[in-house]
């Protein structure tokens, strides 16, 4: 399919601005479900505060990953072992994910909890490398210009971290998304796999964006309802509150 596109550009100048929107445009694709369990990883710390500064902290720790990664792919692509290793990892993070339970019901977050910042930092690193093995492959793939490969790649963090940053917000908005987004973790990791059993059986990159879309599509269909404090309604906490002066009655003394 990427070749097709190819061949309608007339010159070279042309064909590299294609391959750029291509790759930026297969970066996002590709980073939606990788932004969100970046999101859920970052949202096992307890402030927002906290949760911004491990998105900027590990995103520029997983950058200089994608950029050894990306200089040294034609190497890495020698060795199955590196994308069963990251395939194990994120089929690892859906299967921890889905066994968790929320044990007092009050969030519907099952990922990891962080006592501190540094500890979700490397796992925000990690996981984006081992993300990156699926689209840095297919980058090269596509092009074999280093140059154009990292401007892709650097394009595409600041993608994930824009991202990143809506779903930690949208994951308590959506009751089904968190859930589409592991899904999707899932098949990110099953493709990793099956490229090491059987590069051929590999799908096509069209058909992991059908289902990306669908699954989204599905996680965006339910939002959550509010949780209310024991003992207050929806309305208490909608009627504006009427101070005690104003409803009880004022005597008035009268002189003379």
């Amino acid at each position: 399919m990427l070749d097709k596109l190819l061949e309608l550009s007339p010159n070279v100048g042309l064909d590299t601005l294609l391959l750029l929107l291509v790759l930026i445009a297969l970066e996002a694709v590709l980073s939606a479900d990788n932004a969100i369990a970046l999101a859920a990883i970052a949202q096992g710390l307890g402030s927002p505060e906290e949760q911004r500064k491990a998105l900027n902290i590990g995103l520029v720790a997983a950058f200089t990953l994608r950029v050894v990664l990306i200089l040294t792919a034609t190497w890495v692509v020698q060795f199955w072992q590196f994308e069963l290793l990251g395939a194990a990892y994120l089929l690892w993070l859906v299967f921890q994910y889905f066994r968790s339970d929320d044990e007092d019901g009050s969030h519907h977050h099952h990922g990891p909890r962080f006592a501190s910042l540094w500890q979700a930092i490397p796992m925000i690193a990690v996981t984006d490398l081992a993300f990156s093995l699926d689209s840095v492959t297919t980058a090269i793939a596509i092009s074999q210009e280093r140059w154009l490969v990292l401007t892709g790649g650097a394009i595409g963090v600041l993608t994930l971290r824009f991202m990143a940053g809506l779903f930690i917000r949208w994951l308590d908005e959506f009751a089904y998304l968190e859930d589409a987004g592991f899904v999707t973790v899932g098949l990110v990791g099953m493709r990793l796999l099956i490229r090491v059993i059987n590069p051929d059986f590999v799908p096509p990159e069209w058909i992991m964006v059908m289902l990306i879309t669908g699954l989204f599509a599905w996680g965006f269909s339910k939002r959550t309802e509010p949780v209310l404090e024991p003992g207050r309604s929806l309305e208490s906490d909608t009627l504006p509150t009427i101070p005690d002066s104003v409803k009880e009655p004022q005597e008035v003394s009268i002189d003379g």
